[in-house]
């Protein structure tokens, strides 16, 4: 389990048909049964995203460009296209909650679809000019066969919009608060692989969450949203998480040694 923690290597992404199926099952509906204030939120239309992707992700699109095909990985109810939804055509979101899916995004109509347990995605080759992927990958087993399966789905030109954690979110052995059973970051030298290995062209990468979490727990009770909901925030962060990026450690168990980001956000061109 060692070369796991620190980093060698992606807990799950080896595993059989037997154990995709078995974390599978154990994910399905995770994320949509936690107690998060998240949730609670974006049962109210509040999302929380909003800035950070506009910060560190969609102010890289083409300002006149429109996209015929857009596919949200994990997009729950679609609020993460709202910023951008006059520049696309088609939307459809591969969603495996039930509990999560909404019918339209404003006066756009979402096309959902379920999940492969093998992590295929059932569309042809080059069919998506956009793919957005926003913290869904570390809850998956087989990230490496899921990128292949994104790629092979995007338009040459195609752009992925791409964050996940980079540590390890603690001992996914055991039961963690406010998480679901399996999700732990991707180190960040197995994204570099997969991206080395796919060819993709990275037009920004970005790190974000530099003690995050502490800054909403101090602000919880002053502010209506966690912090990092807010624009300024988020520019703050942007500033902060550069300065500690290379201090970044894929699993520690001192909670005082954490002054670096734990996500990071790609721009990602096929």
């Amino acid at each position: 389990m060692e070369e796991y923690f620190n980093g060698q290597k992606l807990y799950g992404d080896d595993f059989n048909s037997d154990q995709i199926t078995q974390w599978y099952k154990e994910e399905e509906e995770g994320y949509s049964k936690l107690d998060s204030r998240e949730l609670i939120l974006l049962d109210q239309d509040i999302y929380l995203y909003e800035h950070i992707n506009r910060v560190h992700g969609y102010q890289y699109l083409e300002k006149n460009r429109t996209y015929k095909n857009v596919l949200g990985i994990g997009s729950a109810t679609g609020h993460e296209f709202l910023p951008i939804l006059d520049k696309i055509e088609n939307l459809y979101i591969l969603e495996p909650s039930d509990k999560l899916k909404g019918q339209k995004i404003k006066d756009k109509t979402i096309t959902y679809i379920k999940p492969q347990i093998n992590g295929d995605i059932v569309f042809e080759d080059g069919f998506f000019d956009l793919v957005t992927c926003f913290g869904v990958l570390h809850h998956i087993p087989n990230v490496s066969h899921v990128l292949k399966e994104i790629h092979r789905t995007m338009r040459k030109d195609g752009i992925l919009l791409l964050r996940e954690p980079i540590v390890s979110m603690g001992d996914w052995r055991q039961p963690r608060y406010a998480l679901t059973k399996n999700e732990r970051g991707l180190p960040e030298s197995f994204l570099n692989e997969q991206l080395k290995r796919f060819e993709f062209d990275v037009i920004s990468r970005k790190y974000c969450f530099t003690l995050s979490t502490l800054f909403s727990r101090l602000t919880q009770n002053i502010l209506s949203k966690p912090i990092y909901a807010y624009k300024p925030y988020v520019y703050f962060d942007k500033v902060l998480s550069s300065v500690f990026r290379n201090n970044v450690k894929y699993h520690t168990e001192n909670k005082f040694r954490r002054l670096f980001p734990q996500s990071v956000y790609f721009v990602l061109k096929k």
